[in-house]
C-alpha cells in the first residue's frame, strides 16, 4: 500500500531502531528460556555463571522492550498526525464539486476512526515484532536440540498460516463492508444533532428516524463486524489447534522415532509451553492488522476521490474590466424530483460599479448560477471569461479571489483568518458598532469573542468579514432574509449603494420585491433559464416598492 510505504519512507530510521529493539527483546526472551533449561541440569559451580548471564539478559530485555514500545508509540502518533494533515491538505486542495460529491461523512470517518485504527496498529507493532522474535528464537533453539523437530515445526507453521490466511480473507470481506456502512452511520449521527429541534418537536419523526434509519444501520454494522471478528478468532483458534497438534506429535510420536535424553526432552517441553503465549498473542493480533489494512484502504480511497486542483502561484486579485459567462451550463441530479436539472446556457456580463439583482422562484437555479459565476463549479459547457480571457482549471483559484460571498448556507469562522492588515481590530470594531453587534461581540487579535448569535446577527458578522476582504465583486445570497425591517432597509438603501460607489460589482440574490427598483439591472431565472433581463426601474411598475423607514447609515 502506497500510504504504508509513505509512512515507512518518512520514518525509516526510527522504525528500524524500533524493530531492532523489539527483535532483541524477543530473542532475549528466548535466550532466557534456554538459560532456564540449562540451569535445570547445571552443576552448582555453573549456576553462578548462568545467573549472571540471566541477570544481564533480563536488563537487556527490559531496556529493549521499553525503548521499542516508546518508539512505536511515537511512530503511531506521528503516523496519525502525518496522515491526518495529508488528508486535510487534500481536502483543502480539492475542488468544491468533488468535496460536495463526496460529502463530509466519509472524510470525517477517515480523520477520526480510521486514523485511530492506524495508531492501534503501531501500538501493537512492538508486541508483534517481539512475539515473532520469541518464536524465531525458540525455533532456533529447537533446531539446536533436534533438526527433525525443527523441520516438523516449520511444516506445522506453514499449514497453520495457510489455514489462517483462508479464514482471514473472509474476515476482511466483512470488516471492509462494515467500515463502508459506518459512513452512513456518521451521516445519521450528524443528522441526530443537526436536526435535534425538528426531532424534539415531532415525536413520531424522532422514533422513525431512530428506529427505521439509525437502528438498522447500527445492527448491520454490528452483525458484519461481529462476523469479521469471529472469523479472525477462528483463524487464531486454528493456529492454536495446529500448535497443540504439533506438540502432541513431537512428544508422543517424534520422540519415539528420534530417541533423545532427558535434558533435551525437558527442553522440548519448556520451549513448547513457552511458545504457546507468543503464538496466541501473534494470532490474536490478526484483527488489529486486518483493521489497519481496511483503514489504510479507506484513507487511500478518500484521497484518490479528491484530486488536487491545478493552481498557479498565489497572487492578489486585482480590479477587472468585465466578467462574463458565455454559453455556460451546469447539470446536477435532484433527488426529490428524481430528475437531472440543467442550468443554462447562460450568457451574462458584469462590469465594475453596477448593482445587479438575481431573481426567480425557489429551485430556479439562482444559487447554482452564483456558484458557477464565482468559480466553485466549473461550467460543463461554455466558458467563463475574465477581461476576455478564458478561465481554465489552473486559473480558477486565482479567479475566485475576485469575489467576496455570503451564501444563504454560509459558514462563519470564529476569527479573521487570512487577513493581514494594519489596524484590523480597529476596523472590525468600527463595523461591529455600525452593525449594532458591539454589545454582543468583541474582537481581539483578529478573533471574535463569540459567534453564538441569532441567524440574522451571524449574517451581519459574515457581512463584516466580507467587507474587510475588500474584493472587487460582492455576491449576497438572500442576505436580508433573516434581518429585521430596519437592517433590511439599511442593506438595500445604504450598504449596497456604498459598495457600488466604491466601484464594486454587486450581485444580490433576493425575493424582496419592494427593493427591485433600486437595482441597475435585474436577471430573472426560471427553471435554469434566463427568462428576463432589464433595468431595475422596469420592475417598479410591476412590483411597487413599499418603503420602510431607513436605519442609521453604515459605511464599509
Amino acid at each position: 500500500m502506497s500510504l504504508l510505504f509513505y509512512l515507512i519512507r518518512n520514518s525509516r530510521g526510527t522504525l528500524f531502531v524500533a524493530l531492532v529493539t523489539s527483535i532483541v527483546g524477543g530473542l532475549g526472551n528466548a535466550a532466557l528460556v534456554a538459560l532456564i533449561n540449562q540451569a535445570l541440569t547445571a552443576s552448582r559451580e555453573r549456576l553462578a555463571h548462568l545467573g549472571l548471564q540471566f541477570l544481564a539478559i533480563c536488563v537487556v530485555v527490559l531496556v529493549a522492550r521499553t525503548l521499542s514500545q516508546t518508539l512505536f508509540m511515537q511512530l503511531g502518533q506521528r503516523a496519525k498526525a502525518t496522515l491526518r494533515m495529508r488528508t486535510i491538505r487534500r481536502i483543502g486542495e480539492a475542488s468544491y464539486a468533488h468535496l460536495e460529491k463526496q460529502g463530509a461523512s466519509r472524510s470525517l470517518g477517515v480523520l477520526t476512526q480510521d486514523l485511530d485504527t492506524i495508531v492501534v496498529f503501531f501500538v501493537n507493532l512492538p508486541v508483534l515484532a517481539m512475539q515473532g522474535a520469541v518464536i524465531a528464537g525458540c525455533l532456533a533453539y529447537l533446531g539446536y536440540l533436534s533438526w527433525p523437530i525443527l523441520l516438523c515445526a516449520i511444516a506445522t507453521i506453514v499449514v497453520g498460516a495457510v489455514g489462517s490466511r483462508m479464514i482471514g480473507a473472509k474476515a476482511m470481506f466483512h470488516l471492509r463492508s462494515s467500515r463502508r456502512r459506518e459512513d452512513d452511520l456518521v451521516k445519521d449521527f450528524r443528522a441526530l444533532f443537526d436536526g435535534a429541534k425538528e426531532l424534539k418537536l415531532h415525536r413520531e419523526r424522532k422514533q422513525a428516524f431512530i428506529d427505521d434509519i439509525i437502528a438498522p444501520n447500527v445492527e448491520a454494522v454490528r452483525a458484519q463486524r461481529s462476523r469479521g471478528y469471529v472469523l479472525n478468532s477462528a483463524a487464531a483458534s486454528w493456529g492454536s489447534m495446529i500448535l497443540f497438534a504439533f506438540i502432541g506429535c513431537t512428544l508422543f510420536i517424534l520422540a519415539r522415532l528420534f530417541p533423545v535424553g532427558p535434558s533435551v526432552m525437558s527442553g522440548y517441553a519448556m520451549i513448547f509451553l513457552y511458545m504457546i503465549m507468543p503464538i496466541e498473542g501473534l494470532l490474536s493480533a490478526i484483527p488489529t492488522v486486518s483493521m489497519a489494512r481496511v483503514a489504510l484502504e479507506r484513507i487511500e480511497q478518500v484521497n484518490a476521490e479528491l484530486p488536487e486542483e491545478k493552481m498557479l502561484p498565489a497572487q492578489r486579485a486585482s480590479a477587472f474590466g468585465t466578467i462574463a459567462l458565455e454559453g455556460a451550463t451546469h447539470r446536477y441530479f435532484r433527488e426529490k424530483e428524481n430528475e437531472v436539472f440543467t442550468l443554462g446556457p447562460v450568457d451574462l456580463t458584469f462590469h465594475p460599479g453596477e448593482l445587479v439583482y438575481l431573481i426567480g422562484g425557489n429551485g430556479s437555479g439562482k444559487t447554482t448560477l452564483a456558484k458557477m459565476l464565482v468559480g466553485l463549479y466549473p461550467p460543463e459547457g461554455g466558458r467563463v471569461l475574465l477581461d476576455g480571457v478564458e478561465i481554465g482549471e489552473a486559473q480558477r483559484d486565482t479567479y475566485r479571489q475576485h469575489f467576496s460571498v455570503v451564501f444563504n448556507d454560509f459558514f462563519l469562522f470564529d476569527s479573521l483568518l487570512g487577513m493581514r492588515m494594519s489596524g484590523l481590530d480597529a476596523k472590525a470594531k468600527t463595523l461591529l458598532e455600525e452593525l449594532e453587534l458591539d454589545h454582543k461581540v468583541n474582537v481581539s487579535d483578529g478573533t471574535f469573542s463569540t459567534t453564538k448569535l441569532s441567524q440574522g446577527q451571524r449574517k451581519r458578522l459574515a457581512l463584516l468579514v466580507a467587507s474587510l476582504e475588500d474584493r472587487p465583486f460582492y455576491l449576497f445570497d438572500e442576505w436580508a432574509a433573516d434581518q429585521d425591517p430596519v437592517f433590511k432597509d439599511v442593506f438595500y438603501r445604504k450598504l449596497l449603494p456604498q459598495l457600488k460607489a466604491k466601484g464594486k460589482t454587486v450581485l444580490v440574490i433576493t425575493h424582496d420585491d419592494r427593493y427591485f427598483h433600486l437595482a441597475d439591472r435585474f436577471i430573472k431565472l426560471d427553471y435554469g433559464q434566463i427568462v428576463a433581463t432589464g433595468k431595475g426601474s422596469e420592475l417598479a411598475a410591476q412590483t411597487p416598492a413599499n418603503d420602510v423607514s431607513a436605519g442609521s447609515p453604515m459605511s464599509v
